[in-house]
């Protein structure tokens, strides 16, 4: 496997594509195109996100660089605007070496979102066309509580009720999710909840995850006025 190895998540209305080793690096377009051509414009983006981390990624050039291995149809949340499936490698053993790695890159995500999140302070923030678009604090509980969503999907909750506040709520998320992924590395979380439903597994949490927060931290950039 190439550092440019991708995958492309191809919907009626959406396409995403995603880097197979570097969860969170995948955008979307209107098409197949688009979502490779958006994937390259980010690709310095997520290097700035990753460059005071020890994980070593190195952009590509040109499109020429990326190697399609895995396709797949989309779904109606694909279309909707968000990843929904995950390739054959996050299957693989979820071992000591990859918990770690893990926490690096969502450690360096989460930087990411918190300077996006402090230059936004006081700012105004750009709606749409329609003049839609949450504004910062709206941005910020919708990323908390997506995260901890997803870790329920998981099969993981943070210990304790949650404080009201937005800050420690966000904290309190960080935590648990390192937890989270730790207990997954030890076998400790069943892959089925206590009703048969399907969990995430390890590999699955961490790519929307890193792919949520980065996704709303370059929104906030964007929009900042």
């Amino acid at each position: 496997m190439t550092p440019h190895d991708l995958y492309l998540e191809v919907g009626q209305r959406r396409t995403f594509a995603g880097a197979m080793r570097w969860p969170g690096w995948c955008r979307g377009g209107r098409n197949e195109g688009a979502a490779l051509a958006a994937l390259l414009a980010a690709a310095p983006r997520y290097a700035a996100a990753l460059a005071d981390s020890p994980l070593g990624f190195v952009p590509p050039l040109t499109r020429d660089d990326f190697v399609v291995v895995e396709r797949w149809a989309g779904t109606t949340t694909t279309d909707f605007g968000a990843p929904d499936g995950t390739p054959a490698i996050d299957e693989e053993p979820f071992d000591e070496a990859e918990l770690a790695r893990s926490l690096l890159l969502l450690d360096a995500c989460w930087r990411a979102w918190d300077l996006a999140v402090a230059a936004a302070e006081g700012r105004t923030l750009r709606t749409g066309p329609r003049g839609g678009g949450r504004e910062r604090e709206a941005i910020r509980a919708h990323v908390v509580e997506s995260g901890e969503s997803y870790l329920r999907k998981l099969g993981w909750e943070a210990a304790g009720k949650a404080p009201s506040a937005l800050a420690a709520r966000q904290q309190r998320l960080r935590h648990a999710i390192g937890e989270g992924l730790a207990a997954a590395q030890r076998g400790e979380i069943a892959p089925t909840g206590p009703r048969g439903g399907q969990r995430w597994n390890a590999r699955q949490f961490l790519r929307r995850t890193a792919w949520h927060i980065l996704d709303h931290a370059w929104e906030i950039e964007d929009r900042i006025a």
